[in-house]
């Protein structure tokens, strides 16, 4: 386990997830959560890689943060088939201060742990978030 510099552990299983989303494509998202009694941060939910970015946006929570990966396709102007790996630090208004400044403080340190993402995205409401943000970060 990767030690923070906030004082929260990364589980193993949070880099492994990761891995096979990126390699293998075994999933869609992965959605992250910080323990706060175990000061660790471990996976929450996996989406499976049939599953859209609506089902992704609804499972986070309304009033809780999160970080989470997502593995987006789109095709280029080109007409190319690609896909970028978006980590979303997820820090809704309605969430506790405390919660805030405690996932504001190891974001950077645990997106370190996953080797491979490519865009980061920040956001406080579900707008911040929706496909069309993604589709123009994605290019």
């Amino acid at each position: 386990m990767a030690n923070a510099a906030s004082g929260m552990a990364v589980h193993d299983d949070c880099k492994l997830k990761f891995l096979e989303l990126k390699a293998k494509r075994t999933f869609r998202f992965i959605v992250y959560k910080i323990e706060e009694q175990q000061k660790q941060v471990v996976v929450e939910k996996l989406g499976e890689p049939g599953q859209s970015h609506d089902d992704f946006a609804a499972s986070l929570p309304a009033d809780e943060c999160r970080y989470a990966v997502f593995d987006f396709d789109f095709v280029t102007a080109e007409s190319c088939q690609k896909s970028k790996i978006f980590f979303v630090a997820w820090s809704p208004d309605t969430a506790r201060v405390r919660s805030k400044m405690i996932y504001a403080s190891s974001k950077d340190r645990f997106k370190r742990e996953l080797d491979g993402i490519q865009v980061e995205l920040q956001a406080t409401d579900p707008t911040e978030m929706d496909l069309d943000v993604f589709k123009s970060r994605a290019n």
